[in-house]
């Protein structure tokens, strides 16, 4: 399944009381689309799926699948890091009308890498939905190594990876022995341009909350052969991408989305509100977007 080039780290909109907006969902699915997203990753990191409950995630999957209303695919960030509960979780979320899931690598446990293979062979061997792996050293301890990314790659259900180790060369690999119709992502915004250039087929995006109809110009200039305006709007995007960073995610993106004019709340504990010079920096360059 092509889930499209430009995906969104979709946040989670929350109300005054830390609770799960579900209007504001509709919104927010409206905003990215209208700007440039393809394909909606919900309950990823930058939707803080740490702090929702399982019961959460299933509602805010079945009201963004309501609201993409069938205009761009739906992936829910159904892993854990525990194999029986990710399986749960993931049947939980087939039953809410995702058209996919995405799963990270364990965290905590420090499996290695075989037990990465069977965690993720396992559950797509039980479920009936196309699979994301997502690997993200930064935030698990553990990194999936290319060659166990090309074994999945086997497994008919895996259908792509979502690669947030930063090293082009572990994606060059991965898309050099993998399956035309296994699609390698990158997970870090401000690779999108020489990621794409390598033979990625896209990104899965925090940034795109605002910058999304950015990345696609820049995609489609390299589609047509114009790397020189590309690399041009790799240039402009790359502090943007950044700057989405600078303090832990997603309370920079939050901040830039209300800048844009869409409020979707702020963030709960242990994630705390930007500081005021924070702030000002993010709305800076939404500004100057």
């Amino acid at each position: 399944m092509d889930f499209g080039r430009v995906l969104t780290a979709m946040a989670t909109p929350f109300d005054e009381h830390g609770q799960v907006d579900f209007l504001k969902i509709d919104e927010l699915v409206d905003h990215l689309i209208e700007n440039g997203t393809e394909g909606l990753v919900v309950a990823g990191t930058t939707g803080e799926s740490a702090t929702l409950s399982f019961d959460e995630k299933v509602e805010v999957w079945r009201r963004t699948v309501k609201a993409a209303d069938k205009r761009v695919p739906v992936l829910a960030g159904s892993g854990t890091n525990g194999t029986q509960e990710s399986l749960e979780l993931s049947l939980r979320a087939q039953n809410t009308g995702v058209d996919g899931l995405m799963l990270v690598v364990p965290y905590y446990n420090k499996p290695n890498q075989e037990g990465l293979y069977l965690h993720f062979k396992t559950i797509a061997e039980r479920t009936d939905l196309p699979i994301m792996v997502y690997n993200v050293p930064g935030r698990t301890v553990v990194r999936m190594t290319p060659e166990t990314v090309i074994n999945l790659s086997r497994v008919p259900s895996i259908v792509a990876v979502k690669e947030a180790t930063g090293d082009l060369s572990a994606m060059a690999q991965m898309v050099e022995e993998t399956a035309d119709d296994f699609y390698v992502y990158t997970g870090d915004d401000h690779l999108t341009y020489p990621s794409y250039a390598i033979g990625a087929h896209g990104v899965v995006s925090v940034s795109a909350h605002v910058a999304g109809s950015m990345m696609q110009q820049m995609l489609n200039h390299f589609d047509k052969g114009e790397t020189k305006e590309a690399a041009k709007l790799h240039r402009k995007l790359v502090p943007v991408c950044k700057g989405m960073f600078i303090a832990p995610s997603p309370a920079p993106i939050k901040a830039a989305v209300k800048r844009k004019g869409l409020d979707i709340g702020g963030v709960r504990l242990p994630m705390v509100p930007l500081t005021v010079e924070e702030e000002k920096f993010v709305h800076d360059l939404v500004d100057r977007l």
